[in-house]
C-alpha cells in the first residue's frame, strides 16, 4: 500500500507544471469533495501555539456539535496523556479559541460549557457605524422691518435614506458570549492564576536514628500492600522525616501505611507526590497529655452545719453553738430591761 501511494505520489509531481522549488516543502493540492474542515491560517500558523494545542485545535474543530472535550474524553481518543492535552487545552483558551463557563441549568445543576471558535479574532470586529446624516437646521429668522418675499429656492435633492447602523459586535454563534460580556455566573478561576504556596513536609521535633530507621522501613514496605506506591531511594529520603513526625506523635504504623494506602487514584502516575500531599494534610495533632484529659475541680462549697438551740432545743445552722433567731429576738428585750 506505501509503494502504491509512494509511485502515485512521484508520478504526480513530474506532472506539476512550471519549476519546482530547489528546496522546501512543494504542495500537490487536490480540493476535497467531502469529509474536510475549513482551518484558518490564523491558527495553522499561530505563533504563540505549540504543534499539540494547534493540533488539538484542529480535532476539536472536525467534531460534530455536542461532542465531548474534556481533559478525560479527549484523553480516552488520543494517544496524549491528560497532562499534554490539559496544558494544549490552556493554551486555546488563552488565546480565545476555547472557554470554559460554568452555566445554571433550568433544574437548578450547575454545569460547564466547553466553547470553541475558529476565528476569535472576529469576535472583537466591530462593524462601521453608518447613520443618516441629520437634515441642516434652518438659520434663525432676521427681524426686518420689510421683510422682502424670500425667492423660492430650488429643492434640494433628497440623499437617500441609510438603514440605522449602530455600533454593535458582530454576532457571535449562540452558545459563545463576546469576551468583555460578563457572564451570568462566576467563572472558575483561571489555570494562570497564581496558586497558594504549598505547605512544607512536617518535620519531627527531634528524628532520631530510631524514628528514621522506623519511617524508612515503613515507606519501603508500602509497595508490599499497594503495587503502585513504589518509590525511590530519593523519595524515600525526602519523605522519612515527615513519616517520623507521625510516629512521634503516638501514631501506630497501621493507621499511617492505611491513610497511605487507602482510596488510591487510577492510574496513579506520581505516587511521591500523593504521599507527600497526605503526609502533611493529614497530619494528626499530638496526644493530649493526662493532665489535659483530668476532669476539671469543682469549687469547694462550705457547707453550715446544723447547730441545737440552747434555749428551745430547736435545730438551726450555724457555724458556732448558741440560741437561734427566735430565742436571741426574745432574749434581747429581757436582758435589755435588766
Amino acid at each position: 500500500m506505501d509503494t502504491s501511494q509512494n509511485t502515485a505520489l512521484t508520478r504526480t509531481l513530474t506532472e506539476l507544471p512550471g519549476p519546482l522549488p530547489v528546496r522546501g516543502v512543494i504542495h500537490i493540492v487536490i480540493p476535497h469533495t467531502d469529509r474536510f474542515t475549513v482551518v484558518g491560517n490564523h491558527l495553522a500558523q499561530h505563533a504563540g501555539l505549540s504543534t499539540t494545542a494547534v493540533g488539538l485545535a484542529v480535532r476539536i474543530q472536525s467534531l460534530p456539535q455536542g461532542t465531548e472535550i474534556g481533559i478525560k474524553a479527549l484523553a480516552a481518543r488520543l494517544s496524549e496523556g491528560e497532562k499534554l492535552i490539559a496544558a494544549a487545552l490552556r493554551e486555546l483558551e488563552a488565546h480565545g479559541y476555547l472557554r470554559r463557563a460554568r452555566t445554571r441549568l433550568p433544574s437548578g445543576r450547575i454545569v460547564t460549557r466547553t466553547v470553541f471558535c475558529n476565528q476569535p479574532t472576529a469576535l472583537l470586529r466591530t462593524r462601521v457605524a453608518v447613520r443618516r446624516p441629520a437634515p441642516p437646521q434652518p438659520p434663525p429668522p432676521v427681524q426686518d422691518p420689510a421683510p422682502e418675499p424670500p425667492a423660492p429656492e430650488p429643492a434640494a435633492p433628497q440623499a437617500p435614506a441609510l438603514p440605522d447602523v449602530q455600533h454593535e459586535e458582530e454576532h457571535a454563534p449562540q452558545d459563545i458570549a463576546p469576551p468583555h460580556n460578563a457572564p451570568s455566573v462566576p467563572l472558575v478561576p483561571p489555570p494562570t492564576a497564581p496558586k497558594p504556596p504549598r505547605p512544607p513536609l512536617p518535620q519531627p521535633g527531634q528524628l532520631t536514628a530510631e524514628l528514621e530507621r522506623a519511617a524508612t522501613a515503613l515507606l519501603s514496605d508500602l509497595r508490599r500492600h499497594a503495587h503502585q506506591l513504589v518509590l525511590s531511594e530519593n523519595d524515600i529520603r525526602q519523605l522519612a522525616p515527615a513519616v517520623a513526625a507521625w510516629l512521634e506523635r503516638d501514631t501506630h504504623p497501621d493507621t499511617i501505611r492505611h491513610t497511605l494506602t487507602n482510596d488510591l487514584p487510577q492510574p496513579l502516575r506520581h505516587p511521591a507526590k500523593l504521599l507527600k500531599h497526605r503526609l502533611t494534610v493529614l497530619l494528626p495533632p499530638p496526644l493530649p497529655g493526662a493532665d489535659d484529659l483530668a476532669a476539671p475541680a469543682r469549687p469547694r462549697v462550705v457547707v453550715t452545719p446544723f447547730q441545737t438551740c440552747d434555749g428551745c432545743e430547736r435545730a438551726f445552722r450555724a457555724p458556732t453553738p448558741g440560741h437561734c433567731r427566735d430565742c436571741r429576738t426574745t432574749h434581747s428585750p429581757a436582758q435589755a430591761a435588766a
